[in-house]
């Protein structure tokens, strides 16, 4: 057994947060109490990607300031990106904010398009010593790559890329970890396929491991969501000099324990990002309703504004992107972000006919427009019905289902089944979520980086868009 090395190395692990900030204060606590038990022996703390959420007030503010704060003020040691970092925020303002993190970022399936290389801020992969041990630590993120491309970065094959990186790792270190945001099914896979990793900590797919899955050689890991658990694995130095998983497993959060300090910094991110977001954007003369089941004033305003911004004949969006009506008077950039905080982008597909129309019945179905949505971007509570610019749609509600649009028109004439048709909709759909035939488009064109949020404000400054989201759309036959 070699002396120089510790004999127990404690590895605590977060994922997928997504800026859940009551949580965090929480998690500062217990990990200063773990450090105090370690009782010198080494402790390294990861994140594992989707600790940014935009839909938090304090993120949007500050653009992801708070979260580099708050990984800095609990010592992390090394972090990877998550859909949400690497593709809410542009390489520009991770730049810019990543300047700050004290913590090394680590992935090694992201290159500039330009250069052929990693940002600046990111590395393929660290060395970090503890107490005289060598923990090889790389990183992994969801391949979104026709987001990416948009961006101008390379998305590459994470197994091929990571495969790569713990050659490299092997033979310098003492422990190889992989931070994986790339979900549970490909972590398993990884363990199968890829020789001396010793864990791979996971986030992506939410799920908890209350115990770490064993296969081969490798342990694989992961702390559910939102902050509710903390992972921690114990490795011990084994008489070969190597070191083994000897426990592991997910310890609940308290909420009860707090970090002054930690809790101190968030309040003071708070009311800077409060105060960033009160700048006013618009003035409406006007409230205007929204109903997640039948046509409203407000939902054809956002349907107005993803036509306009995706410069097609049709745009069709679900309600549900809207948490409530917009009020009259000046409307603030933070009331826009409460009102639609989902990090959810436009885009534009070739539908045909009947497809649209597809969606357009199933919207007239409570089992549709009440149906609760997660994930992939939308951060509402249900789906909502449909709201459309372009088209005007008749229909019969004594109709049976699926046979309750007597017609749509389009441009003044009839919308026929096996015509194509440029539509603009949201980056969502395409995933097969929701109302599920919009997912059948072809030549999908992504529009990063802006929001559905900016796209509203873009709308309410147009003159004369309050007056014409007023004009129903959806007319019901007598």
């Amino acid at each position: 057994m070699e002396r120089n090395k510790p004999k127990t190395i404690t590895i605590l692990h977060t994922n997928d947060i997504h800026s859940h900030f009551d949580k965090v204060s929480p998690i500062a606590a217990y990990v200063a109490g773990q450090r105090e038990e370690a009782n010198g022996n080494p402790l390294l703390l990861v994140d594992v990607g989707d600790h940014m959420d935009r839909s938090a007030v304090e993120t949007e503010g500050t653009m992801g300031g708070v979260n580099v704060d708050l990984l800095n003020l609990t010592g992390y040691d090394a972090i990877t990106i998550g859909n949400n970092e690497g593709l809410t925020l542009t390489p520009e303002d991770l730049a810019k904010v990543y300047a700050d993190l004290q913590a090394q970022v680590v992935c090694c399936n992201m290159l500039e398009e330009a250069t052929g290389e990693p940002p600046s801020w990111m590395k393929t992969h660290a060395i970090i010593e503890k107490g005289g041990a060598k923990i090889g630590i790389t990183g992994a993120t969801a391949p979104f790559s026709a987001f990416y491309d948009l961006l101008g970065l390379k998305a590459l094959d994470p197994e091929t890329a990571i495969r790569r990186e713990v050659e490299l790792l092997r033979p310098q270190s003492d422990i190889v970890i992989l931070l994986s945001h790339l979900g549970l099914a490909t972590d398993q896979r990884l363990a199968e396929r890829i020789p001396g990793i010793d864990a791979i900590l996971g986030g992506h797919t939410h799920h908890l491991l209350e115990k770490p899955l064993l296969i081969g050689h490798t342990a694989v890991c992961a702390a559910g969501k939102f902050g509710d658990y903390v992972g921690k694995i114990r490795m011990d130095l084994q008489p070969d000099g190597g070191y083994r998983m000897t426990e592991g497993g997910c310890v609940p959060v308290d909420t009860d324990m707090v970090d002054e300090t930690v809790s101190k910094a968030l309040s003071l991110h708070r009311k800077h990002a409060e105060e960033t977001l009160s700048e006013t954007v618009a003035t409406t003369d006007r409230p205007l309703p929204l109903d997640h089941t039948s046509e409203s004033a407000f939902g054809n305003l956002l349907a107005q504004a993803v036509r306009r911004f995706t410069g097609t004949g049709i745009s069709i969006v679900n309600t549900g992107q809207l948490l409530g009506p917009l009020p009259e008077g000046e409307i603030s950039a933070g009331l826009l972000h409460t009102l639609c905080p989902s990090p959810v982008n436009a885009c534009v597909v070739m539908l045909k006919g009947k497809d649209i129309r597809n969606a357009l019945e199933e919207s007239l179905l409570p089992d549709f427009w009440g149906r609760e949505i997660r994930g992939f971007g939308f951060r509402g509570e249900i789906l909502g019905n449909v709201a459309v610019d372009g088209l005007e749609v008749l229909y019969d509600k004594g109709r049976i289902p699926y046979d309750r649009i007597v017609e749509i028109t389009y441009m003044g004439e009839r919308l026929q089944d096996e015509q194509e048709y440029e539509v603009g909709t949201l980056d969502m759909f395409t995933f097969g979520i929701g109302y599920e035939s919009l997912a059948m488009g072809r030549n999908q064109r992504f529009l990063l980086p802006e929001f559905l949020r900016d796209l509203l404000r873009l709308e309410l400054q147009r003159p004369g868009s309050l007056a014409e989201s007023e004009r129903n759309r959806w007319a019901e036959a007598k």
